[in-house]
């Protein structure tokens, strides 16, 4: 017990330990987090701007963009400065704080996910009572069901962490702290954190995502029943870029977490990525090029910001040439 010590920071092993890998990988994420972040805020902005877009979906669309720009900011920027520095250290409170935070979009984002099934659901299975139901009073319950359980759910698995000792290696086997790879560091037992991340957690990931395939299954239901080629495809794309979404979202998780923790190895990392930054990243794209509906918002937000661009230039002009 006498070796035992409270680490004041750990040491983050990142993508890769070799130093001609490390420029390559913070030009390629830096790019990545750009578009993440210019895609994010375009979609945000175009629903915002469009009253075409003030319904449901897509007000729990923007609010997804704002979740998916703050998960990779709680990842990214730190990812960036190590690429770039010698020290790749991040320190006790700071590593806490990011495992919080990451935990707490993810969530946030695998609800919004499954509000979005729900929205879909009674959209083609209720079209005539999909405005009483999905009125903005329920929306908003949901979204603060959302985000208050996954604040209550990542303030939960952080305490139990912070309650661990930590002795002998501080080296993280990640690019960020990630709950698994900080456990495998604890020299105390992490039974309790691991009965929990089974029970409490696992039924945190696991209740939306049935609350998904639930959803779709009646959807599939309704579609089959429509007569026509045509409706049951016009019914099916309103669907397609969500599934897609849940797709990439769950596959990631679900190849991560459910599993043990002494089964965590480097391809975990590879897979993380998926789901924390490409994912993000790939949101704005799968939404816009596959909905009508956004690909116009998007063209009247461009117009918009072409026009004002127009009127400010041609100001700036014509004080130009005052006498």
């Amino acid at each position: 017990m006498s070796n035992l010590t409270s680490l004041s920071e750990f040491l983050l092993l990142g993508l890769s330990s070799r130093p001609e890998d490390q420029k390559p990988l913070f030009v390629l994420f830096l790019i990545i987090y750009l578009v993440t972040l210019l895609g994010n805020m375009l979609i945000i902005l175009a629903i915002r701007s469009d009253p075409q877009l003030q319904n449901p979906m897509y007000f729990f669309l923007s609010i997804l963009s704002f979740a998916d720009i703050c998960y990779t900011t709680v990842i990214v920027p730190k990812m960036l400065v190590n690429f770039l520095s010698e020290k790749k250290t991040i320190s006790y409170a700071e590593c806490l704080a990011q495992m919080y935070f990451f935990l707490v979009f993810g969530n946030i984002d695998s609800y919004l996910l499954a509000a979005m099934a729900i929205d879909r659901y009674v959209a083609i299975c209720n079209p005539f009572r999909y405005v009483t139901v999905m009125n903005h009073t329920r929306c908003v319950l949901l979204l603060a069901f959302s985000v208050a359980f996954s604040y209550l759910h990542s303030l939960l698995h952080v305490l139990l962490v912070n309650r661990l000792t930590f002795c002998a290696s501080n080296v993280i086997q990640h690019f960020f702290c990630d709950v698994n790879p900080v456990l495998k560091l604890s020299c105390s037992s992490t039974l309790v954190n691991e009965v929990v991340a089974m029970t409490e957690g696992l039924a945190s990931v696991v209740a939306p995502f049935v609350c998904i395939i639930v959803s779709y299954l009646r959807i599939l239901v309704a579609i089959f029943r429509i007569p026509s080629a045509a409706g049951k495809r016009k019914a099916f794309s309103t669907c397609s870029s969500h599934l897609t979404v849940v797709t990439l979202f769950y596959g990631s998780i679900s190849y991560v977490y459910f599993q043990p923790l002494s089964s965590y190895t480097v391809k975990d990392r590879i897979a993380t990525i998926n789901y924390t930054i490409f994912t993000s990243m790939l949101n704005p794209f799968i939404y816009s090029l596959r909905n009508k509906d956004m690909k116009r918002g998007l063209e009247k937000l461009r117009n918009k910001i072409s026009y004002q661009g127009d009127r400010f230039s041609s100001k700036k002009t014509s004080k130009i040439h005052k006498p």
